[in-house]
């Protein structure tokens, strides 16, 4: 969304550039030609800093085993031929390759995990099944009667080697009521039946000859007919193990080449932290620290590590106690008002910042005191030939943005001038007969006839003084701050009986205002009133109670302070005018009639000429700087100091000038 009225600073990040100290010099140039990064100190490592490059070094090391893990699904060694060079991968920031190594070992694990669980499967059924068939020649039990636990009855299935079953059977059959022996290859299968009660002796038993007991599936089916399926659910899962293991070999092949690649880049890394973290023991690693915009981070990085052979960086979100330095992001064309912002005060990092606002406000106070059309082209002529004369640095951002700043206000002016129909004030009608140039005729008589413009500045003055309250309240509600937010809702309401005072004391009757609505007008006022009593307490204690009245006359008092919108307006009109009537008193009346004559019209004619040269350049002059002074009052006094604290730090890149020319003083 496009900020209109207010904005917010560039997000910044905290960025740490550590390096062996033998390429210092190379990284700050690095740094230097790049121009991004705040730089706010350069020191030796700490010991946390020195784990944040085992912490990434150790991370490095995961991820190189998920590589190999996905290289370790194909069947045979291959030598593949990389289609791209290693530092493809290798500048790039080091979150993003290994969020890309997560990806591809996820994909691929998950596949590998399926052909795992149905290899235990297949196993699993396979020596079920070796153990049954012996005792299936030898019983017609059901599955379930094999393995059965009841109230007085178990049954198990126990597993021994041969010679151990033949050391033991006596102690065993001991505990047995029933059995049933089968023996394949050298193992000993039996089944037996015994009493609950000597469930855990007979099991303690078996373990301690180093048996076990065959876990079965708990189905009501005959052994015979388990056996039967059992090798079609092998072949089944066998089929399907193939398949799950041959689409794992197809997806590890087709990203060979970018794993091969991902595994160059981590193990160039690997051994570039290595040497970092060896350096770092012994103290020769430095450590560059400073802010950078959030959007320039990856760029930054991968340009850094592509020119340095041993770097390590890491960025991080800045914590609530910390005041990064502010950068602001306006539009282009609001980007010369923000001069005027930081002659006030620099936004800090987490505030508003008011640009927007102030670039229409600033342009059109400027545009109304100025609305000449001569004026305002004489005063884009001295800020695009004369300004670079007054400056050591013309070249220099600031002036630039500066200059920018004058040129939008004259052209603001200019339009101004043009709807008024105003050149070097009267000149075409004194001099020249003719009519109006006005474009808008009532724009015309509402800047040249002072109780119209006053009552025209007054009303700009309400307008902007309540949105500057309006925007005071919104940040006092975010920062719930009850008092200054009661304060500010009382200031608002309190405009609401302007009508009734003007109706009152000046008899001024507004249209579909009735004496009914004047009276609820009166009383919201008076709401008003208590509310920024009551703040004014609430905020400074007893002496509340006699400050709350500096509020609403000092509403009055900013309101009023436009009206040097008219004074500087009518001046400049007025003042021109003067210099015009003179000048054709000398053309027309003073020398022709103490010089009769040609000689006399001439040397009246350039008199008049001086005059006006003399007259209007001065009026220029005056009418350019009032125009700003008086438009900068507005925005500081009037408007910013109301919700706008500032104090923040501009952001200053270190940063190579690159510049066209440069200026060079010599000493007379």
């Amino acid at each position: 969304m496009i900020p209109l009225v207010l904005n917010t600073p560039e997000s910044m990040v905290k960025m740490r550039v550590m390096t062996v100290k033998d390429h210092s010099e190379k990284t700050l140039k690095t740094l230097h030609r790049i121009g991004v990064l705040h730089i706010e100190e350069g020191k030796e490592l700490k010991p946390a800093d020195r784990e944040a490059i085992e912490q990434e070094r150790g991370e490095v090391s995961e991820l190189l085993t998920f590589v190999d893990n996905v290289l370790g699904y194909l069947p045979q060694e291959e030598l593949v031929s990389l289609a791209q060079d290693i530092e493809v991968i290798y500048t790039r920031p080091f979150s993003e390759i290994g969020s890309e190594v997560r990806v591809l070992y996820n994909k691929l694990n998950k596949l590998h995990e399926r052909t795992v669980r149905l290899d235990e499967e297949t196993k699993e059924l396979t020596e079920i099944k070796r153990y049954l068939e012996p005792l299936a020649e030898e019983t017609t039990l059901k599955l379930r009667d094999l393995s059965f636990s009841g109230d007085y009855l178990f049954s198990r299935i126990f597993v021994f080697p041969s010679e151990q079953y033949e050391a033991l059977s006596d102690k065993l059959k001991a505990h047995l009521l029933e059995s049933i022996v089968t023996t394949t290859d050298n193992e000993t299968i039996v089944y037996a039946i015994a009493k609950v009660t000597d469930q855990k002796t007979v099991e303690s038993i078996v373990t301690d000859a180093g048996g076990k007991i065959l876990p079965l599936p708990d189905e009501d089916i005959i052994l015979r007919d388990f056996l039967e399926t059992t090798d079609t659910k092998i072949r089944n899962l066998e089929e399907e193990r193939t398949k799950l293991y041959e689409e794992l070999q197809s997806k590890a092949r087709e990203d060979l080449d970018k794993i091969i690649l991902l595994r160059e880049a981590l193990s160039a890394e690997n051994e570039r932290l290595s040497v970092l973290e060896k350096a770092s023991e012994a103290k020769y690693v430095t450590l560059i620290e400073g802010w950078i915009p959030e959007g320039n981070a990856e760029p930054v990085i991968s340009e850094v590590k592509e020119s340095l052979d041993y770097v390590f960086i890491d960025t991080r979100k800045p914590e609530s106690q910390e005041e990064p330095p502010t950068k602001m992001k306006n539009l282009k064309r609001m980007k010369p008002f923000e001069t005027v912002v930081n002659l006030f005060a620099t936004p800090k990092y987490r505030e508003w910042d008011p640009t927007p606002i102030v670039a229409y406000s600033f342009a059109f106070f400027f545009g109304l005191m100025a609305a000449d059309v001569v004026y305002a082209l004489g005063i884009i002529a001295a800020a695009k030939f004369l300004l670079p004369k007054l400056t050591d640095d013309p070249q220099s951002d600031g002036f630039k943005l500066f200059q920018k700043l004058i040129y939008t206000c004259g052209a603001v002016a200019l339009f101004v001038g043009l709807l008024s129909g105003s050149y070097l004030a009267d000149t075409p009608q004194r001099f020249f007969g003719l009519g109006s140039l006005a474009l808008i005729k009532g724009i015309e008589q509402t800047l040249q006839e002072p109780m119209r413009f006053i009552i025209l500045a007054l009303i700009i003055g309400l307008i902007h003084v309540n949105i500057g309250h309006l925007l005071a309240l919104i940040k006092a509600v975010k920062e719930k701050d009850k008092g200054a937010a009661l304060s500010k809702i009382g200031l608002n309401r309190l405009k609401f009986g302007i009508p009734t005072i003007l109706h009152s004391l000046l008899g001024v009757d507004f249209p579909l205002i009735t004496e009914q609505i004047y009276s609820i007008l009166s009383y919201t006022m008076l709401g008003g009133i208590v509310l920024i009593a009551v703040s004014a307490i609430m905020q400074s204690g007893g002496l509340g109670a006699i400050l709350w009245l500096f509020d609403i006359t000092g509403i009055l008092g900013d309101v009023m302070s436009y009206s040097r919108l008219a004074g500087v307006g009518l001046a400049t009109f007025y003042l021109g005018q003067s210099f015009n009537l003179l000048a054709d008193l000398f053309r027309t009346d003073l020398l022709p009639s103490m010089i009769p004559g040609v000689i006399g019209a001439v040397l009246g004619t350039i008199v008049a000429l001086g005059i006006l040269a003399f007259g209007h350049l001065i009026n220029i002059v005056l009418t350019g700087i009032t125009g700003f002074i008086h438009s900068l009052r507005l925005c500081f006094v009037e408007f910013l100091i109301k919700f706008y604290e500032g104090g923040g730090r501009q952001y200053s890149p270190f940063k190579l000038r690159k510049r066209a020319s440069v200026p060079i003083t010599t000493k007379s």
